[in-house]
C-alpha cells in the first residue's frame, strides 16, 4: 500500500510571517487563499515584483522594525512604535536616534553580551 503525499498547506499570515512582509500590504490573491510549502519555497527562492518591492520599502511588520533598528520588539513598544514601518520611516528614526532608541539598543546590546557570555560558560564547563 502506497501512501500518497499530500501538499502541506499554511494560512496566508503564516506565509507573511515566514516570508518577513506585512500581511496586510500584501496582493489581496495572497491574502484570500491558502499558500503550499511549494509555493512558499517559489516565493522565497524567485520573489516576485510585489515581494521584492514590500521588503524593501515596507511596510515592514515588527519582527522586521525591531530587527533593522536593533533593538527588541518590547523595545518598540515601549518608544510607542506600535504600527507597521516603511523602510523610509525606519531610516528617519535611524538618523533622528532618539533617546528611546538609543536606550533600548544598549539593553539589546545588554541582552546579547549577557547571552554570549552564559553560552561561553555553557561550553567551558
Amino acid at each position: 500500500m502506497t501512501s500518497q503525499k499530500s501538499s502541506q498547506t499554511m494560512k496566508p499570515a503564516t506565509a507573511a510571517k515566514k516570508l518577513g512582509v506585512y500581511l496586510e500590504a500584501t496582493p489581496a490573491e495572497f491574502r484570500a487563499g491558502v499558500v503550499s510549502r511549494d509555493e512558499l519555497n517559489a516565493l522565497q527562492t524567485d520573489p516576485p515584483e510585489w515581494l521584492r518591492e514590500l521588503r524593501r520599502t515596507g511596510p515592514h511588520p515588527r519582527p522586521v522594525v525591531a530587527a533593522k533598528l536593533g533593538v527588541s520588539i518590547g523595545g518598540l513598544a515601549r518608544g510607542g512604535i506600535t504600527e507597521p514601518l516603511t523602510t523610509e520611516q525606519i531610516d528617519a528614526l535611524k538618523a533622528e536616534e532618539p533617546d528611546w532608541l538609543r536606550h533600548e539598543r544598549a539593553t539589546q546590546a545588554e541582552v546579547r553580551r549577557e547571552a554570549a557570555r552564559l553560552k561561553a560558560r555553557e561550553t567551558e564547563g
